[in-house]
């Protein structure tokens, strides 16, 4: 198992406001499209994780900007477990610019559901592998 070196995508115009500026709303956007992008490499991606009966809500997400992205811009988002108890998985995001310039932090909060009865679920008995890889993956990104 190796390291995720990171999700790289560069702004689309449309995602950009009057100011030129990329606009707010879609940091949230980028944020999932890495979380869905690490599961891929670790390959287990979502589809397989639907398909597995779980759903994996955000309970919680926040962003705090640190410089302007702009149209143009070649950025790098890193999701980092930051905690996975088996019923919850929490991330903490930084998305460097070309740069390699820290221009955005974030977090979300997610916990595993049972997609037939709309309960928590206890990953480790509802999904063993799974729960396997994600605490694999947490011991080495800690120790890196």
């Amino acid at each position: 198992m190796q390291l995720y070196s990171g999700y790289t995508r560069e702004p689309f115009y449309y995602e950009t406001d009057k100011m030129g500026i990329i606009h707010h709303s879609n940091y949230i956007r980028w944020f999932e499209e890495a979380r869905v992008d690490l599961l891929r490499h670790l390959d287990y991606p979502f589809e397989k994780i639907e398909a597995d009966g779980l759903m994996v809500p955000v309970l919680s997400v926040s962003c705090q900007y640190k410089e302007m992205v702009r149209f143009g811009d070649q950025l790098t988002i890193m999701p980092l477990i930051k905690r996975y108890t088996g019923t919850r998985l929490d991330f903490d995001y930084e998305i460097y610019n070309q740069k390699k310039q820290l221009v955005t932090i974030g977090s979300s909060e997610h916990c595993f559901m049972s997609s037939a009865r709309n309960r928590l679920v206890q990953l480790k008995k509802a999904n063993p592998e799974l729960h396997q890889l994600f605490s694999d993956y947490t011991a080495l990104q800690l120790n890196k």
